[in-house]
């Protein structure tokens, strides 16, 4: 999987990015090892300046899987744990459409066994 890393309003030290690439790799186990085109587009920053009361700090992951766009988004006062908790809603998202994916397949798998069903006890 491809990683690329952007900072808005804030600069990308070393350390924010080797932190939100370390985050970022463990999504890798929930990705088909296959898929060569995976590709993650993550974003930090600060937010806007109208926040009263500090600096609130936004991560973002835009995944690119097998032809299908996943996203996820985090605020938190923390940059760090903006970026624990935008990791974790990607796997949420993830889990999520492989799950959708697997109901699809399997509800599409039971139509075509009532298919035969029905057409074996029509003929024999």
């Amino acid at each position: 999987m491809r990683i690329n890393i952007k900072a808005t309003s804030l600069e990308l030290t070393t350390a924010i990015s080797n932190y939100a690439e370390k985050k970022v790799s463990a999504l890798e186990k929930f990705i088909n090892k296959n898929d060569e085109s995976a590709v993650a587009n993550v974003e930090v920053g600060k937010s806007t300046k109208h926040h009263h009361s500090g600096d609130i700090f936004r991560a973002e992951i835009n995944l690119h899987i097998a032809g299908k766009d996943l996203r996820a988004v985090a605020e938190k006062d923390n940059l760090y744990s903006a970026i624990d908790e935008v990791k974790d809603e990607m796997v949420r998202e993830i889990t999520s459409h492989k799950a959708r994916q697997r109901t699809l397949l399997r509800r599409g798998g039971a139509k075509i066994k009532d298919f035969i069903r029905g057409f074996y006890r029509e003929n024999f």
